[in-house]
């Protein structure tokens, strides 16, 4: 036998068989495995080799997948007695371990039950004794008393006055009492044990992420990606946008790094983007750099199932990854530095940046060198929309792709022709950018000029393309149209180092966005799980951001909204606080930032690892209502109600959170203080 050996999983198959067991199965499967593990039946719970032993967990699960199998619907639902379905089971477990046969699931020649030695048979043989002589009476008594009577003793004291621990439960009242006891506390904090792990899987990754001492890495971003996939919905929303904040904080701080730029590109094209050494190698060559923009662009090329945001994001992640292709030593080399100009001209085009889109055109147009570009094409389905003609070129060149194979009877003829040639198509746009300035005495001789180089550059090529043909004629019969996307014309001559920077001030914004529209679904989806225990309030941070960008108004209806919601319910509900991060206060006001600054001075000026500053989500829309019914000018009585509402905050909330590292007395505070000199006044 060699040193490693090599078993079949089949996990996945059994995870998709189990989750299609109806309510009955899996409660038997359950009665199974706890009989089994408390009468130490098997040698170990969390083995699931199978066959290391006498009996193990996969044994229990073999025979569960094999009597879901064999029994008919009515074994299960006709006569609905778990202790008599569990007893049939296991007298079958029995005969197998009697037999020394357990026919594996899914590998019809394999015996789980081979490889037992003389102490393992003699094992197997007193377990199935034990086994055959397990009655109705014996198994609901064990039931009663081992599993019952242990749950209640798990339970707090107010469940045990309901059903004392102490008595034995062959009374049927008591046995009612115990069972409906323990359903009903499961009940009832059921929503209590759910936001007590949300609450420690967010802190955690919070810890995690926003923790100065640490870097959020390629590496263990794909690797908490990978991990997060099989877990809830909810944390994964959170650690996305955890993540973008991390990166916006870093670069706003540091300016974008590579590292930060991988984060972020794995974060978007999660679970596409899994190969870390891939993305390490493309920090040095241009030619992967550029295999990393190719695949944002498609991502943004087909937005229709994503939102507005993220795909700019897309698009800004996309403009970095081209930016640093210009920025390696190889990109004159491998003729990456046209095609990576043509790519950013239509990038910045359909963002709007209208001048750097003529910008990059020029200096694909005035290279001296173009001999290498015929390695490199222009990707149509790389391409955002840019106008009507490129679209129409694009159809056109699939119609007489079709049309062609059609004719010569020839699927050979079915080759790749949504393509164009660098240097022509970025003549083509920098031709229609400058139709489009809305200095025209100025630039129509320059753009007579670029139009004579356009069709000489075409007359002189070698191999044009069909595409590159169609897009010359349409520019010729195509009238320059009106300034409905006019730009302001200035220099096209600028040096490709100027242009070589990337202002990542978009992108910030565009991760604060995302991060507020991840933290708010996963509020939304937290809302019904935490139930009456808690009170989730799901606008807070749009409400948040929304002040930060001067949006006043929309600010403020959405914090009276969750205000009246909470005042409403605040005798049953508990608010959950916010951790103010240093990521999370990037998104608060210039007010927030130095309250904050001054708790954290005067409680923690030389402890590194404190915990954060914490706000509860009622001060902090009450704060925001109060500034944004100021900006706006709001009546007397509009302010006086608000004020009514931060005594109330005071008065009932606020008192019993106390909290060292807590502003929402501060906040408060400051409220009334503003709310009262703009009422008297």
């Amino acid at each position: 036998m060699r040193k490693r050996q090599w078993r079949l999983s089949f996990s996945r198959a059994e995870i998709v068989l189990l989750n299609s067991w109806f309510k009955v199965q899996q409660i038997v499967y359950h009665m199974l495995r706890v009989f089994a593990k408390t009468e130490r039946l098997t040698d170990n719970a969390d083995d699931n080799s199978g066959g290391a032993g006498a009996l193990s967990n996969y044994h229990i699960k073999t025979l569960m997948l094999w009597a879901c199998e064999l029994k008919s619907s009515g074994w299960w639902t006709d006569d609905l007695n778990l202790v008599r379905m569990c007893v049939e089971l296991l007298h079958v477990l029995a005969v197998w371990l009697t037999d020394a046969r357990c026919r594996h699931y899914f590998i019809n020649n394999c015996n789980l039950f081979n490889r037992f030695e003389n102490s393992q048979s003699a094992e197997s043989e007193a377990n199935a004794n034990r086994l055959r002589s397990i009655t109705r009476a014996s198994l609901c008594e064990w039931y009663i008393d081992g599993y019952i009577r242990r749950c209640v003793m798990l339970c707090p004291s107010s469940v045990w006055r309901l059903a004392p621990p102490s008595r034995r439960f062959h009374d049927v009242v008591y046995l009612e009492k115990a069972v409906s006891a323990i359903v009903e506390w499961r009940r009832l904090h059921s929503p209590l044990l759910t936001s007590v792990h949300f609450l420690k899987a967010q802190f955690d990754i919070m810890e995690s992420v926003f923790c100065t001492s640490r870097i959020m890495t390629l590496r263990s971003c794909l690797c908490w990606l990978d991990q997060l996939a099989k877990s809830d919905k909810v944390v994964r929303l959170f650690f996305m946008a955890c993540l973008f904040l991390h990166v916006a904080h870093k670069t706003t701080r540091f300016s974008l790094t590579d590292e930060m730029l991988d984060v972020s590109t794995a974060a978007c094209l999660c679970p596409q983007l899994k190969d870390a050494r891939r993305c390490l190698n493309a920090r040095h060559s241009s030619v992967l750099s550029l295999s990393q923009a190719a695949r944002l662009m498609t991502v943004v090329a087909d937005n229709s199932r994503s939102t507005v945001s993220s795909t700019q994001m897309k698009s800004e992640l996309a403009k970095a990854y081209l930016h640093r292709a210009l920025r390696c030593k190889d990109s004159d080399s491998d003729s990456v530095y046209c095609l990576a100009n043509v790519y950013l001209a239509v990038l910045y085009y359909a963002s709007g940046q209208y001048q750097m889109a003529i910008d990059h055109c020029a200096l694909v147009t005035r290279s001296q060198d173009h001999s290498r570009c015929s390695s490199h094409v222009v990707q149509g389905e790389l391409l955002p929309r840019i106008d009507d003609q490129v679209d129409n070129v694009l159809g056109f060149a699939v119609f007489y792709q079709y049309v062609r194979a059609a004719a010569l009877n020839d699927e050979r003829e079915r080759r790749h022709v949504s393509v164009f040639t660098t240097e022509l198509f970025a003549r083509h746009l920098h031709v229609r950018f400058l139709s489009m300035t809305k200095c025209r005495q100025v630039c129509q001789t320059r753009l007579t000029d670029e139009f004579q180089r356009y069709r000489n550059c075409l007359c002189n090529s070698l191999e044009p393309l069909v595409t590159d043909v169609m897009a010359f004629v349409l520019a010729i019969r195509t009238e320059c149209p009106s300034n409905d996307r006019s730009v302001t014309a200035g220099r096209c001559g600028t040096k490709s180092s100027t242009l070589c920077h990337l202002d990542a001030s978009k992108l910030v914004e565009l991760l604060r966005q995302s991060a507020v529209e991840h933290l708010t679904a996963c509020r939304q989806l937290q809302a019904p799980e935490f139930g009456s225990f808690a009170s989730v309030v799901t606008p807070d941070f749009k409400a948040l951001y929304a002040y930060k960008r001067g949006e006043y108004q929309r600010c403020l209806h959405l914090s009276v909204h969750a205000v009246r919601n909470m005042i409403a319910g605040v005798d049953s509900t508990t608010l959950l606080p916010v951790y103010l991060y240093p990521e999370l206060v990037q998104l608060v006001d210039d007010d927030l930032v130095s309250l904050i600054g001054l708790v954290t001075l005067v409680h923690r000026p030389l402890k590194r690892n404190s915990p954060p500053v914490i706000i509860y989500p009622l001060s902090l829309l009450l704060h925001l209502m109060t500034r944004c019914q100021i900006r706006l000018r709001h009546s007397v009585t509009s302010l006086a109600r608000t004020l009514d509402y931060v005594q109330f905050a005071r008065d009932r909330i606020i008192e019993n959170t106390e909290c060292r590292y807590s502003i929402d007395q501060l906040v408060l505070k400051v409220a009334g203080k503003i709310l009262s000199r703009y009422y008297l006044y």
